[in-house]
């Protein structure tokens, strides 16, 4: 419903039916059909390190750092950075068997892929191929949760040394456990989130 005047006039004017507000209703018209739908991720109350995270109306539980939201990310300090970013690309192992079901860039992950957080390394918040001289983590799991990953584009144009390496959505450890500074979701409805990434749809993190 959109919300009118209100009048407290003649009874003349009190019988005129409101005139919607325009402005109003194009911005929620055009928040209907837009085609890059943008992810809302919150911190449950009382929970530190879950939330809730929420797309084109739906809503999925996830886990967020075991150190909370923050707006002053640091290497190491196992919090979900705060603020709103583009998504890069998808990451797959080759039996997911999802390629061609999203709008981002897509690439198989494989046995020697890795993602340097060094920060003291010039390939810091990059993807390195294994073995590697400096610290890094390994894509390829087995604990499987990195089975599918998305790319939050955090601290990667440019990386500066320090802010926090490695942030994704992922999948999610049984009872959403914390993450260390990651989004995460089971892998059912990361099974219905991919199908709506574009190359221009954000992540709203809080």
């Amino acid at each position: 419903m959109i919300d009118g005047p209100s009048y407290k006039g003649s009874p003349a004017m009190a019988s005129s039916p409101p005139r919607p507000n325009r402005s109003r209703l194009f911005n929620s018209l055009s928040y209907i059909v837009s085609a890059d739908p943008v992810i809302v991720v919150r911190r449950r109350p009382g929970a530190v390190s879950q939330g809730t995270l929420t797309l084109r109306g739906q809503r999925y539980p996830c886990a967020i750092g075991k150190g909370g939201v923050t707006a002053r990310k640091r290497e190491g300090d196992g919090a979900t950075p705060r603020g709103r970013f583009l998504l890069r690309r998808i990451w797959l192992r080759p039996e997911w068997g999802l390629m061609g079901r999203a709008g981002l860039p897509m690439r198989r992950t494989r046995p020697r892929d890795g993602w340097c957080d060094d920060m003291r390394h010039p390939r810091y918040n990059r993807p390195v191929v294994l073995p590697f001289p400096a610290s890094c983590e390994r894509m390829w799991r087995d604990d499987r949760i990195y089975d599918v990953v998305v790319e939050i584009g955090w601290n990667d144009a440019p990386a500066i040394r320090g802010r926090g390496s490695a942030i994704f959505l992922h999948l999610a450890r049984p009872g959403h456990t914390p993450t260390e500074g990651c989004v995460a979701v089971s892998r059912r409805d990361m099974s219905r989130i991919l199908p709506h990434l574009t190359s221009r749809t954000w992540i709203d993190i809080a």
